[in-house]
């Protein structure tokens, strides 16, 4: 098959820029449902530009190219042994052009392999069929969703809904719960996919497998069908929105199979996936590995998101150039939208992590500090950045407060919202927190004007510490320096809708 690795390379670049066409309709429903001038109709708008960059441009979606995971149907006779290696150079590949970012770390040593490359990397399932062709499927899957997946050990007693039993109503409860906990932290709109029954690993596989349905298709068991749609409309009832920015819609998809259990064993496995709900699929000749055929795209070109070419402003967005002062931060209210200019720096992880005990490379005196690790090129003597979305914040949320202090950081950029730690420190030193749009990793490296340096590059390009300048860089106040939070009053809100769903449908 010497197509083989060409087809699969093919695949893996138009999976990571080109929404599939489903989930551009689910996009699109979700845009006609909230209202104008929201902060949920803001972010759906950014995330519709960055749907067509992306696609133009051939270029990642969202920055955070996830777990790549393979499902492949091979004919009897087969050499899965040779696709395997031919799959792991299509994915070296991918990420040495910038298609895929270096994702795969050493669990024991912390070292990026820098080619998406290791022990379980990527992830590859075969099965075989009595079929003369090849169906290879392709999920790429972020981080920040992926750490928002929950398993239930059914029975179990779920706050706000009460115990949830070992039937179709404690699973019902169980999936709302699973919604609510995300809190938009997974880049909503979100998609679901849920298993009931099998052990602890099955239950969590066949989780993610239901995300390999098109959202549009129609469960063949009418039980778990009609649980879907309940789902969908109380989970929309739930207030949480896009990016958990309060709204209409919170998911665009969700999807339930189940498996045998054991008796003594009932559990509820919830896969979250992101608004950049990147699946697709091609059939291959068995003979030539040629594609025969793409899975969840259309024949014809990619139709268009974006209501305009530019984000659409309002004229009482606020411009700031960085470094900022003490004053300008504090004249900041929850739900101010600001375009930020001038100097940034990005940090995730492993900086926060060392910074606790070590100064930073630069003055982060008046800085913005962007949670975002990015997709970064290097051609000749300059670094580019591919992609350069936010990441979730609440992994800093252990440091944060202590590097704002320290370092005297003013303004910090990411995704999610952060905990009461950090909106303290927020308070006391006159810092802020702007919520970026999850995935919109292209609209915001066409802010990005110049790489400036970098540091720390041991710790991997996603870990490293970027210096950038932006220009016009759009970001929303969540949490202030009055101790105000958007995303603590969305928790609390949600709570309280998530309680009137505690009763049986229909009780």
């Amino acid at each position: 098959m010497k197509h083989f690795k060409e087809s699969i390379l093919n695949l893996i670049v138009q999976t990571s820029s080109n929404l599939p066409p489903d989930v551009r309709r689910a996009l699109h429903t979700a845009m006609q449902k909230e209202t104008q001038g929201t902060q949920a109709s803001l972010a759906l708008d950014t995330i519709a530009i960055n749907v067509d960059m992306a696609c133009s441009d051939e270029a990642p979606i969202c920055q955070d190219t996830g777990m790549p995971t393979f499902e492949i149907k091979t004919p009897v006779g087969a050499n899965q042994i040779v696709m395997r290696e031919q799959i792991r150079e299509a994915i070296a590949g991918a990420t040495a052009s910038g298609k895929l970012r270096p994702n795969s770390v050493d669990s024991l040593t912390g070292k990026n392999t820098g080619n998406n490359l290791g022990e379980g990397t990527p992830v590859i399932h075969f099965e075989q069929w009595e079929k003369d062709e090849i169906d290879v499927r392709l999920l790429l899957k972020g981080g920040g969703c992926e750490n928002k997946n929950i398993q239930y050990s059914v029975p179990v007693d779920l706050p706000g809904l009460g115990r949830a039993d070992r039937n179709l109503e404690g699973v019902r409860k169980c999936i709302m719960h699973a919604v609510y906990q995300a809190q938009g932290h997974g880049c909503s709109v979100g998609v679901i996919g849920v298993a009931i029954g099998g052990d602890r690993v099955s239950s969590y596989a066949c989780a993610k497998q239901q995300l390999f349905r098109t959202l549009d298709d129609v469960n063949p068991d009418a039980q778990l069908a009609g649980l879907e749609q309940t789902i969908m409309r109380d989970a929309n009832e739930l207030g949480i929105g896009t990016m958990g920015f309060g709204g209409a819609v919170t998911l665009i998809g969700c999807k339930i199979g189940a498996l045998n259990r054991l008796p003594a064993s009932f559990f509820v496995s919830v896969a979250y996936d992101c608004w950049a709900f990147r699946r697709l699929g091609v059939v291959l000749d068995p003979r030539t590995g040629e594609i025969t055929r793409w899975l969840y795209r259309d024949d014809a070109p990619a139709v268009r998101m974006a209501r305009a070419e530019q984000l659409p402003l309002t004229g009482r967005e606020i411009s700031l150039t960085m470094p900022l002062s003490e004053a300008q931060v504090r004249a900041l209210k929850v739900g101010d939208v600001v375009l930020l200019n001038g100097p940034m720096h990005t940090g995730r992880d492993m900086l926060h992590h060392y910074l606790q005990t070590h100064d930073a490379p630069v003055d982060l005196r008046g800085a913005a500090l962007y949670h975002c690790g990015p997709v970064a090129l290097k051609k000749g003597d300059r670094w580019f950045l591919n992609a350069a979305g936010p990441t979730t914040s609440s992994r800093e949320e252990p440091y944060q407060a202590e590097v704002i202090r320290k370092c005297g950081v003013r303004a910090v950029i990411g995704k999610g919202g952060m905990g009461a730690k950090t909106l303290a420190a927020l308070k006391e030193h006159g810092a802020v927190y702007l919520n970026a749009i999850g995935g919109a990793a292209q609209y915001y490296t066409k802010c990005i004007t110049n790489v400036d340096g970098v540091d720390f590059l041991d710790f991997g390009i996603p870990e490293a510490m970027w210096h950038i300048t932006v220009k016009d860089f759009p970001a929303i106040v969540t949490m202030d320096a009055g101790g105000n939070s958007l995303h603590a009053d969305i928790d609390k809100a949600s709570a309280g809708k998530l309680a009137t769903f505690a009763e049986p449908v229909g009780h």
